[in-house]
């Protein structure tokens, strides 16, 4: 029996500055599956994505392996230097392939559902990160998401160009970008003094689920090296979670580097569970 891959219709340019193509999964001409590669541009490279992959007819005849190996062949030809694929954690199936074709897992990303505010633990107090603070606030948190991507298997190249389309992308009027709350956290009585206990960035409406429900993102959550271990990490979710609800969105998500058992540890406490999987590989 011979699989092969066909264009479902033509390459679309992307928002990225990238492109993206449907394909069909053929076995002896009869389709069996379906998958899209996608590429984006980050700095001078290019990064591909399997953002869909579905085996409809055959499963356990290696049809998703031969999709894979064929989207990474696609990647490589638009010349992607690395291919990502997101696998919901529900799908363990997908989830085994992608380590069995060499993929690591990079990130997990993390959701809750919202219920009724939680008091910040007594003593801490949170202000807004204003426009004098800014510069030096954004530049240690590039530097911080840098050794991050670094540490999840990206290139310095790689991690630095993801780092200054990400912070561009998003904070486009810096401190007074509109939908995202920039706090620090401090001890005292409501008046900001002394070093900032930690920082939080959280993207109060980051995109609309499925059903049309708003969902916001945990962007940066940082609590200063001196003050670790003490729970501030803790109280920084439960702010981020106080933002979310009086912005009337009670769907939070973030993303926890797979190495970073802690934030693990601290986000499952927290009531947050594993909605996919990040996995990559260069090309």
């Amino acid at each position: 029996m011979t699989t092969t891959l066909r264009p479902e219709g033509p390459e679309t340019p992307t928002a990225a500055g990238g492109r993206t193509r449907r394909w069909r999964i053929l076995a002896n001409g009869h389709q069996v599956g379906a998958l899209r590669t996608t590429s984006a541009r980050h700095g001078n490279q290019l990064w591909g994505e399997i953002s869909e992959l579905e085996i409809t007819e055959g499963r356990g005849r290696g049809r998703g392996t031969f999709g894979a190996l064929a989207a990474e062949e696609v990647l490589r030809h638009w010349d992607c230097t690395r291919v990502d694929v997101v696998v919901p954690e529900t799908a363990r199936i997908a989830r085994g392939l992608a380590a069995t074709l060499g993929y690591t897992e990079r990130m997990r990303n993390l959701g809750k559902t919202l219920t009724a505010p939680s008091a910040l633990p007594a003593g801490l107090t949170a202000h807004p990160i204003g426009a004098a603070e800014f510069p030096a606030w954004i530049d240690r948190a590039a530097r911080e998401y840098v050794h991050s991507l670094m540490d999840s298997g990206l290139t310095e190249e790689q991690a630095r160009a993801k780092s200054s389309l990400d912070h561009r992308n998003v904070l486009q009027q810096g401190a007074d970008t509109p939908g995202v709350a920039l706090r620090r956290l401090h001890n005292g009585d409501g008046r900001a003094t002394g070093e900032p206990l930690g920082s939080l960035w959280v993207n109060l409406h980051l995109r609309d689920l499925p059903d049309g429900t708003p969902l916001a993102w945990v962007m940066v959550i940082e609590v200063s090296p001196a003050h670790r271990g003490r729970g501030h990490g803790r109280a920084l979710m439960l702010l981020a979670e106080q933002e979310c609800l009086a912005a009337g969105v009670r769907e939070l998500g973030l993303n926890v580097f797979a190495r970073n058992e802690v934030a693990l540890r601290l986000y499952t406490s927290l009531g947050y569970r594993i909605v996919n999987r990040c996995y990559g590989k260069p090309l």
